[in-house]
């Protein structure tokens, strides 16, 4: 029967949210002191990167003024802790648009490209990490520890450009850079920004294939990526899991191999495994920067940078906020289900 809500067991949820939420306000608030800090020690004049480098004194002290830079850092620290509280990450010089505007059109195919690397890293690794610890020490174990090491090793740009020039330059069995062929820019009304459910939306299939036939290759990278780390972590896991005495009496209980391995094994490598999975797919979020670069994916990677390229100092501010808060949600969310699936943490 569940544990029935008294009034000591409410105060204690309470009080646990009450630290969490703390907790998080202290990190937001970190990070956003921190990337205040950055962009007043990087040797770029924001003021210049507005009115120009032949803009008078004037002209150059009127916009300084305006962009509240003439302030106590303290003050200025304020007004944009209030501005990033409320959305409001300036415009960008690159666009003139609105930061936040720019990041919520650019960040839907950065999140496409993130979660089919996931999928496929978990496909992958997850499985390959427990053969390798089932079979420890034989030619599949070293297969596998080579495999995740040459995926650690190996620059992802260099593994990016190698594959575009064997795959779409060399044999042409895959599209090349780009989301979309130019043929097909710009047919599809954005919904929801993912262009394979957008386009099934709307019923155009060519569309839908070509949009898939390009996301093969980038995400097939940052997959790999993905799949070296998580067969390494499960593989670790799963070695651990195995040495245990439960798995030793349920083996002289009879109890047949498979189910051991996948029921027994696995089931207590699923908590922590969940972390891990969470810490990829945030790693992916934030280093898919190189990949969309070399593919010339239009996600908040290549945004980024190419406000660095800029001296647009509200985009990089802006977009390096976003993926902190996202690794934030990301390690929340991944401690909520660990306490829903392990009873020991609640």
């Amino acid at each position: 029967m569940p544990e029935p809500l008294t009034r000591t067991r409410l105060i204690s949820i309470l009080n646990q949210a009450v630290r969490i939420l703390l907790m998080l306000a202290t990190t937001f608030l970190g990070l956003l002191l921190i990337t205040f800090i950055i962009g007043r020690l990087v040797p770029i004049d924001p003021v210049l990167a507005v009115v120009g480098d032949k803009a008078s004194p004037q002209v150059y002290e009127k916009a300084r003024i305006a962009m509240g830079l003439h302030l106590p850092l303290w003050k200025q620290f304020l007004i944009y802790l209030g501005n990033v509280l409320t959305g409001d990450f300036g415009i960008s010089v690159l666009t003139a648009n609105p930061v936040i505007d720019d990041i919520l059109r650019v960040f839907p195919a950065t999140f496409e490209l993130a979660v089919t690397a996931t999928v496929m890293g978990i496909l992958a690794g997850i499985p390959l990490g427990i053969f390798s610890a089932v079979k420890q020490g034989s030619f599949l174990d070293h297969i596998t520890r080579v495999i995740g090491l040459v995926g650690y090793s190996l620059p992802i740009f260099w593994l990016g450009l190698m594959a575009l020039m064997l795959l779409y330059v060399r044999l042409d069995l895959l599209p090349g850079p780009g989301r979309v062929d130019l043929f097909y820019e710009g047919i599809v009304t954005p919904v929801t920004g993912i262009l394979m459910i957008d386009s099934i939306v709307a019923g155009e299939w060519d569309i839908f294939r070509n949009a898939v036939y390009h996301l093969i290759l980038p995400a097939s990278l940052l997959g790999y990526y993905s799949m070296a780390y998580l067969s390494r972590m499960t593989r670790s896991f799963m070695i651990e899991q195995l040495r245990q005495e439960y798995i030793l009496t349920a083996r002289v209980k009879g109890v047949k191999e498979w189910k051991v391995v996948w029921g027994h094994a696995l089931g207590n490598c699923a908590i922590p495994l969940i972390t891990v999975i969470a810490l990829s797919f945030g790693s992916l979020l934030e280093g898919s920067v190189l990949t969309e670069t070399v593919f010339a994916w239009p996600g908040l990677g290549l945004y980024l940078t190419n406000s660095l390229l800029n001296a647009d100092m509200n985009a990089v501010l802006g977009s390096t906020i976003v993926v902190g808060a996202i690794f934030l949600g990301v390690n929340l969310f991944s401690d909520f289900l660990y306490k829903v699936m392990d009873p020991r943490a609640r």
